[in-house]
């Protein structure tokens, strides 16, 4: 393991080494994401090859997306007790596994047990919640920023990828194009092996910007308490009106992303004559303006009131998707919304990290921010069969821009529900 030496190596350059930690996790978020983005690529393939409807492949992809989030509070424990670098180790072999595997499957249960569940699965271990899970152990200033990074090489993995996994489709076939992601997650799993590390105090550094090192907290006794820290802690943050909040507006915001314009962009621009590839490419400039965005947000939640923050990024949000359906489709309206709507994909994301932080502490803030990645997820999902749905049975996806650009509206307002309140204490729990 290198770790320990490339740490010695970069502090007698006054280099932290959790931007090294940070730089792995960034790498990992954005391979596995890539894993995850690469679904609205298949749809169109799977309906030509196995004849399935767009709401059957799109049931699939919603289990996966509920396991994503739901797999985020347990992924938390998890790495509180075993460690980051085994829980991600066995996320990515899951991972690397389920799409090797999903090369020979035939029957539409094949489709649900490998893109459904044990890629939902994988994929939930290495969510959002591991970049929040570093960025609160690995530093107390530039939290923020460092959120903002992990945060757009989530999504924008999902994004950048595409247009390559889209032409690699038409040209060579999806089993083909899914090799690459296979390659890059190897990359990726290497890197976590050889650099990653728990907590600072391992090395006997404390957490970038702090002067003391922070002792891990107490582990679980046995694993039916490992099991039921999540539980505890969301016991205690239902509690309060802030969690809830959250819970509700990172629903939306799962919503009005994943679930829908990465799941169904490909589908919804086909729609209106726009071939796969250059749907692909719209959404990876979709994926480099949130680059931008996400960044910036992360820098502005170090800086100013969380809450307005989110308002206006909720806000803007659904203006976009309400103006989308009524855009023309043309690539001047469809280049303008791209950069729009990209600069604010998960722009809400270092702000929902950052109150979590705040209001219930460093230490319980990734196990209250995994129930918040729930909603999130809950949200996608709910988003991914629907907008299915209303295709198969409308044959048009307006209904769900709408509505997503609405139910965006309803969150900005609910937001400012918030108040100003010092951080809620819950009680500690082992880990």
């Amino acid at each position: 393991m290198l770790g320990p030496a490339l740490a010695r190596y970069l502090a007698r350059r006054n280099i932290h080494y959790g931007w090294a930690v940070a730089a792995v996790t960034f790498l990992v978020m954005l391979s596995t994401a890539g894993a995850m983005g690469s679904a609205g690529v298949l749809i169109k393939p799977l309906e030509t090859e196995f004849g399935w409807t767009n709401a059957q492949i799109s049931l699939a992809l919603a289990i996966r997306l509920c396991l994503f989030g739901l797999l985020g509070p347990f992924a938390a424990s998890f790495m509180n007790h075993f460690g980051v670098r085994p829980v991600v180790s066995t996320a990515l072999i899951l991972i690397i596994s389920g799409i090797a595997a999903s090369f020979y499957m035939t029957e539409l249960w094949h489709l649900v047990a490998i893109w459904g569940v044990v890629l939902g699965v994988g994929t939930g271990m290495t969510a959002l919640v591991l970049g929040a899970t570093v960025a609160t152990r690995w530093f107390d200033k530039r939290r923020g920023l460092v959120v903002g990074l992990m945060t757009a090489s989530n999504a924008t993995g999902q994004l950048v990828f595409l247009p390559l996994l889209a032409s690699l489709t038409e040209t060579i076939g999806w089993r083909s194009a899914l090799t690459l992601i296979i390659v890059i997650l190897l990359a990726a799993f290497t890197l976590v092996l050889l650099l990653m590390q728990d907590r600072p105090g391992d090395l006997g550094l404390a957490p970038f910007g702090g002067k003391q090192m922070v002792a891990a907290p107490p582990k679980a006794k046995s694993f039916g308490e490992l099991l039921m820290a999540p539980i505890r802690a969301l016991s205690d943050a239902a509690k309060t009106n802030t969690f809830w909040v959250l819970f509700a507006t990172f629903f939306v915001c799962g919503f009005s992303t994943n679930g829908l314009i990465q799941t169904h962009w490909v589908s919804i621009c086909g729609d209106v004559g726009i071939a796969p590839v250059a749907a692909a490419s719209l959404l990876a400039l979709i994926g480099v303006f949130d680059l931008i965005g996400t960044i910036g947000s992360g820098w502005l939640s170090d800086r100013y009131d969380n809450r307005w923050l989110l308002f206006w990024f909720y806000g803007l949000r659904g203006l976009s998707l309400m103006f989308l359906p009524f855009s023309g489709f043309n690539i001047y309206t469809l280049s303008i919304f791209a950069i729009f709507y990209g600069l604010d994909w998960v722009a809400t994301v270092p702000p929902t990290v950052k109150l979590s932080a705040e209001r219930f502490g460093p230490e319980r803030a990734a196990l209250v921010f995994g129930w918040v990645f729930t909603g999130h997820q809950l949200g996608a999902a709910s988003a991914t069969f629907l907008a299915g749905a209303s295709r198969t049975s409308l044959e048009t996806y307006t209904p769900a821009l709408i509505a997503a650009g609405m139910l965006c509206i309803v969150a900005a307002l609910l937001v400012l529900t918030i108040g100003r309140r010092q951080p809620e204490a819950l009680t500690p729990q082992p880990a």
